[in-house]
């Protein structure tokens, strides 16, 4: 197993296979998303646009198997200007940690860890003062939820992240045998690199 982080050229390349992982990571509980590459493309030309921007691959041989994706929240502005309006907090402080996809084979090796651990150095290294990611937020009794369902809040309050009260985003996506994209909400937890 190789974890390494991705920028600029190399980070461009790779966002095809990271589309790939998306689609299959995120079609399972919580998300249930049934995406495309068309709109996969469209989403990640953050990454390559902005040169801030943070790509950590983990790789199994030469094949890409989880990716984690980060940048300047700012760049994000335009769908989480909402959540943050009345949070007080300053945007241009915060980077964000948005996509960790992991096929399942290779859970549970600290894989996670290090997606966070190079986000973070990144992050500090740029100057940002807050990382950030947000959640899908589903109903307890969702009948898609599977009855062995570990939710990922111990891990994240165990690297220092809290849920921001009341910083909810919304984003629209198919839900997989849905006929149309409904809005999900979205939790945002933060934590503070100063410290």
């Amino acid at each position: 197993m190789d974890v390494r982080t991705l920028t600029g050229p190399a980070l461009g390349s790779a966002l095809d296979d990271v589309a790939t992982l998306r689609i299959r990571v995120f079609r399972d509980w919580p998300y249930l998303y049934d995406g495309d590459h068309e709109y996969e493309r469209n989403y990640l030309q953050v990454y390559r646009d902005d040169p801030r921007s943070i790509l950590v691959g983990a790789f199994d041989g030469t094949r890409l198997i989880g990716a984690s994706t980060g940048g300047p929240l700012v760049s994000h502005a335009s769908d989480f200007a909402d959540a943050f309006q009345d949070s007080g907090i300053d945007l241009e402080t915060v980077f964000y940690c948005a996509e960790s996809v992991l096929l399942p084979a290779y859970r549970g090796q600290g894989i996670g860890h290090a997606f966070f651990d190079q986000r973070e150095v990144h992050a500090r290294a740029l100057g940002f003062e807050n990382v950030a990611f947000c959640a899908v937020m589903r109903p307890a009794d969702h009948p898609a939820r599977p009855p062995d369902y570990r939710a990922l809040d111990t891990f994240w309050r165990g690297r220092g992240y809290a849920p921001l009260d009341g910083v909810i985003a919304k984003f629209f996506w198919k839900d997989i045998g849905e006929p149309e994209q409904t809005a999900k909400p979205l939790q945002f937890w933060m934590r503070s690199l100063k410290s």
